[in-house]
């Protein structure tokens, strides 16, 4: 939908005649009053997902090794003594939490760069991101650098390197989407194989440590990790209350862009490069857990059936995908656990072949 469409949408609201699915908000911003439309099935989407997110991380700290009331998890939430303090808020509740900002996270990432891309298949471990996070951070391990406070920062150098190489190589006088996409799964199989490459070069400890960080896991993963993601995200906040309010212009064609006076491509580099950012660090935190940004923005739109992708929305789905994966990944062949990625692979690849065939199909009956 187009910047003017959407401006004639406002200025009808405005007027009193509003568009089908849409309703008119008025707040207050200290003296000033603000008006916007607000997508009704967005909106109870919105809070569906919150309600099952809810629901899924009270699932998550009740179940495990031992079975823990849901009484006692809010409890041990809200900060009341109780007797599962030690399992809910010490073992379980920091592990979930660096769940949640990971999914979230990913969901955004994966929702901005397919809105730039105009493609369901472009997400970040798609088209190389975090295949260049994963390439620099097992590089680094591979020489001894070991540390989850160090490591995030690696993948955020190795996931802009990557997106740089693949931005760079797929413009042609303007970003095309299927240029975009095939480039970026080049980079991703060379940059794969060089990580291979890294792993053989290291001691057989380091590799193992590689190869279950390579499959996404959140074992181990406690406050240390949550902390510097959460603090990140919150910095990055007013960047994607921008990036849902530029995402409206991505949709325009360059000429269409020139004509209006937007600068199309500057607004397509900025989402681009957040959501690089974002997929960096949630995989630095966790290892590159594949398929979250795939999946989480393109169901998040099948549900509120609007025109952008919401990114509120996805980050929602994301959170719930992954903490959900996980609380699967260590009961399903309990005492063993499974790193989450193998869960989120197991669910993602299908849908990706789903995707591919669609897509072909529906150029075949053009």
């Amino acid at each position: 939908m187009s910047t003017t469409a959407l401006d004639r949408k406002a200025d009808s609201a405005s007027a009193g005649v509003r568009p089908a699915g849409y309703s008119l908000v008025r707040t207050r911003f200290g003296a000033r009053r603000v008006s916007f439309l607000l997508h009704r099935r967005a909106a109870v989407v919105a809070v569906a997902l919150l309600v099952l997110l809810c629901l899924t991380c009270v699932a998550y700290l009740s179940v495990g090794e031992s079975f823990v009331a849901p009484t006692e998890v809010l409890k041990v939430i809200l900060g009341q003594p109780s007797s599962d303090e030690l399992v809910v808020g010490t073992l379980r509740l920091p592990r979930m939490v660096v769940g949640l900002l990971v999914g979230a996270a990913f969901g955004v990432s994966g929702a901005l760069i397919q809105t730039v891309a105009r493609n369901p298949l472009a997400s970040p471990d798609i088209i190389g991101v975090t295949q260049g996070a994963s390439a620099l951070t097992v590089f680094a391990m591979t020489y001894g650098v070991t540390s989850f406070a160090v490591l995030p920062y690696l993948s955020v150098a190795g996931g802009m390197v990557a997106a740089v190489l693949v931005y760079v190589f797929a413009w042609r006088g303007g970003l095309h989407a299927t240029r975009f996409v095939l480039i970026g799964i080049g980079f991703a199989i060379a940059l794969r194989s060089l990580t291979t490459l890294f792993m053989t070069k290291g001691d057989y400890l380091v590799a193992q440590q590689a190869q279950v960080w390579m499959t996404g896991s959140l074992n181990g993963r406690g406050w240390d990790e949550a902390a510097p993601l959460g603090w990140v995200l919150l910095i990055l906040l007013p960047a994607v209350a921008w990036a849902a309010y530029a995402q409206r212009t991505v949709s325009l064609d360059d000429g269409t862009a020139t004509a209006l006076g937007v600068r199309l491509g500057h607004i397509r580099l900025g989402l681009v490069l957040l959501g690089v950012v974002l997929a960096s660090v949630a995989t630095g935190t966790a290892g590159p857990v594949d398929f979250v940004a795939l999946l989480a923005p393109q169901i998040a739109r099948r549900m509120t059936r609007t025109a952008q992708i919401p990114l509120l929305c996805s980050a929602l789905l994301g959170a719930v995908i992954v903490v959900l994966a996980d609380l699967f990944a260590r009961k399903l062949f309990a005492p063993t656990e499974l790193p989450v990625g193998v869960l989120t692979a197991a669910i993602g690849a299908p849908y990706l072949i789903w995707l591919i065939i669609r897509s072909r199909t529906a150029g075949a009956g053009k």
